[in-house]
């Protein structure tokens, strides 16, 4: 017994459809691709690791981070001295030396280490406390015969259950980290 046509053109209707459908969304995921390698090839200039330095800087003069702060950390400077000429050296091409006529100079200064009790207060009692960091940074551009000065900061909160000394402890590594990245970006990155 055969189909009638309308049948099977309905049928054949169907079929055209769903293989459409299928064209169509194969499409559809080949253009979101497209877009987002381009997206992601383009945002490039944008990441943390991309350090922007003209051509003509070659060498850098990373100086002892000093620490001026009113309450000192003893470990705080050497620490942040060395991840900062850590981050340099292995995040650009510049050659590090104790030259006063390297390209870049960098010296810095804890000015703030100061912890306080400004989070989550019940009760007369606080439930986190703060910590707040900051570095004031001098960058000369012996080239160009320019400075540049800038401040960067962070918070960093602890359970109010903690000593200062055990929350130091555990927040060391992110202190090191975050003020370094910041103090990098400021520097290579244009942010």
């Amino acid at each position: 017994m055969k189909e009638p046509y309308t049948e099977k053109l309905k049928n054949t209707t169907l079929k055209n459809n769903k293989l459409q459908g299928a064209n169509f969304f194969k499409q559809l995921l080949l253009a979101v691709a497209v877009v987002l390698s381009l997206c992601v090839s383009s945002c490039g200039v944008y990441s943390f690791k991309d350090a922007i330095i003209p051509d003509n800087i070659k060498t850098v003069k990373i100086g002892f981070i000093e620490n001026k702060a009113r309450y000192i950390n003893p470990q705080l400077a050497p620490m942040l001295t060395d991840k900062l000429q850590q981050k340099i050296i292995s995040q650009t091409k510049l050659t590090r030396t104790n030259s006063d006529d390297a390209h870049y100079q960098i010296f810095a200064t804890i000015t703030n280490y100061d912890p306080s009790q400004t989070v989550g207060v019940s009760g007369q009692q606080a439930s986190t406390n703060r910590l707040t960091v900051t570095v004031h940074v001098l960058l000369k551009k012996t080239l160009d015969n320019k400075e540049q000065e800038f401040d960067v900061s962070r918070n960093f909160d602890f359970s109010a259950n903690l000593t200062l000394n055990q929350a130091e402890g555990q927040l060391m590594d992110d202190i090191l980290r975050n003020i370094t990245d910041d103090i990098f970006n400021q520097i290579f990155s244009n942010w």
